[in-house]
């Protein structure tokens, strides 16, 4: 059996994390979810715009999350900005605490993907940018877009 690749089965995916935050490093955990969140989650129903996780007791959770109301869940739908717990070994928990106290870093799940018929979070430890550092970044990828379009007109 061949093993699938995580990027053609993301699920939902926070771009803005890369555009307002310099990603230091990134953790895959697992997410429990209730109810019908797995069915919503695979339709494509999630949102990770504006979510984070923080720890508590020594627990992660993503907060901000929004995943939608399944269209065939009834009474088994929960809110759907609730608090998600985060799946991760206490080593890994105990790094993330170590970075979170310090000053800048924030933690931010980046994507939902499948793995193994499993729902996975790809957690990033992150820095804040400044705007003369967002301005860079577009400066960058506006002349990466233009180098690649000279490139493919000189075909």
């Amino acid at each position: 059996m061949a093993k699938k690749n995580t990027e053609n089965n993301t699920l939902a995916d926070n771009r803005k994390a890369w555009h307002d935050y310099f990603i230091e490093e990134t953790y895959e955990c697992g997410i429990e979810l209730v109810g019908t969140e797995v069915k919503s989650i695979k339709n494509g129903r999630a949102n990770l715009k504006d979510s984070y996780a923080e720890i508590r007791n020594g627990e992660v959770f993503a907060c901000n999350m929004h995943v939608s109301p399944y269209e065939q869940g009834n009474i088994f739908n929960v809110d759907p900005l609730r608090r998600r717990k985060l799946l991760l070994h206490k080593s890994e928990i105990g790094k993330l605490l170590g970075f979170a106290s310090q000053k800048g870093y924030t933690l931010v799940p980046v994507a939902l993907y499948l793995k193994n018929r499993r729902v996975k979070v790809k957690l990033a430890v992150a820095i804040g940018k400044k705007n003369y550092d967002k301005r860079n970044s577009l400066k960058e990828k506006d002349a990466k877009r233009e180098i690649d379009r000279a490139m493919k007109s000189n075909r």
